[in-house]
């Protein structure tokens, strides 16, 4: 199986296209990068051919792309993609609007595509045991999560919004919001949120807290900060504790680690020894190619959890609890 690498811009880019290398039955045959000095750094780092012109490189006879362009560009690259008939693995979030990811969704149907969305977290071994606990039953009826997304502050293109969207609250609302519907099987009924720029000299917002109803009258809570200093062993978390009325449950996605005390860098490492989420992601992109069967992780979902992103940035400007108008 062929796959293009459309941009190297988001730092999961090199993760997916060093698994995609390793897979025993695909390979990347194509890059393009508008930024032509690493997209040449990477066509020459992974062995294969770099492309000045994107049109040129969907000609070509590769069956996937993967696209890890910044936020605000997401649509345009889905769309030309789309219009050559091309499966697509899209990194998180889908858009920055609601609108351009409706149309995103609506145009890969329209042209039998495959359009995932890369929410790698539902892969992580420890998330899955946690989703076959609730679905057991034993710790009864769910009645609260509250959960964690922190991170280092990445800067670049995230700090921009007119590319990335927004800050904190774009980056990592969205992973705990996709975990929270893929386990509970419910959606966001009402948010409200408060954001501030705490940690850093930035036009984004850096910290937040957000408090999330649910349909079921499940209350959630997600505290998405760029709270990790830049000397953190890892790049962040991803922390829930789900409260049931027989029971509770708490996990730590990135706990199975070994520490690495290392002399040579000057630093000290966490070294992930559980499978890799990135992999997972991108094998299953993979069979869903190969076999033609539905995305684990669909536009729909992509498009659920901007629906509270946005609906959290209206409540904090607001400072007032938003109900979700889901399109």
């Amino acid at each position: 199986m062929k796959v293009g690498m459309i941009s190297f811009a988001h730092m999961h880019a090199n993760s997916y296209a060093t698994f995609l290398m390793d897979h025993p039955e695909a390979e990347i045959a194509a890059i393009w990068d508008d930024d032509v000095k690493r997209g040449q750094e990477m066509a020459t780092h992974f062995e294969t051919d770099f492309y000045h012109d994107l049109d040129e490189l969907l000609s070509t006879d590769i069956d996937a792309v993967m696209i890890c362009s910044e936020n605000a560009n997401h649509k345009a690259h889905v769309l030309k993609a789309a219009s050559y008939k091309k499966h697509i693995l899209c990194e998180k979030p889908i858009a920055t609007e609601l609108e351009d990811a409706q149309e995103m969704i609506r145009v890969c149907d329209q042209q039998g595509v495959i359009l995932q969305v890369a929410y790698a977290v539902r892969f992580v071994p420890a998330i899955q045991k946690v989703k076959a606990v609730i679905e057991s039953g034993r710790i009864g009826d769910v009645m609260a999560v509250n959960a964690t997304n922190h991170g280092q502050m990445p800067g670049g293109w995230f700090v921009e919004e007119a590319l990335s969207g927004g800050g904190a609250a774009t980056d990592h609302i969205v992973h705990i919001m996709d975990l929270l519907r893929w386990m509970l099987q419910d959606e966001v009924k009402s948010v409200y949120a408060e954001f501030d720029t705490l940690f850093y000299d930035i036009k984004v917002e850096d910290a937040g807290l957000v408090t999330l109803e649910l349909e079921s009258g499940i209350i959630a809570t997600i505290d998405p900060s760029w709270s990790r200093p830049k000397t953190f062993p890892l790049w962040g978390d991803v922390t829930m504790e789900i409260i049931g009325t027989e029971g509770s449950l708490v996990v730590d996605a990135f706990k199975q680690h070994s520490v690495l005390y290392n002399d040579q860098t000057g630093k000290i490492e966490h070294k992930p020894w559980s499978e890799d989420m990135d992999e997972r992601l991108v094998h299953d992109f993979i069979d869903c190619v190969k076999t033609g069967r539905k995305p684990a992780i669909t536009g729909i979902d992509g498009l659920r959890t901007l629906e509270v992103v946005k609906a959290a940035y209206r409540s904090n400007e607001l400072k007032e609890t938003v109900t979700l108008e889901r399109s």
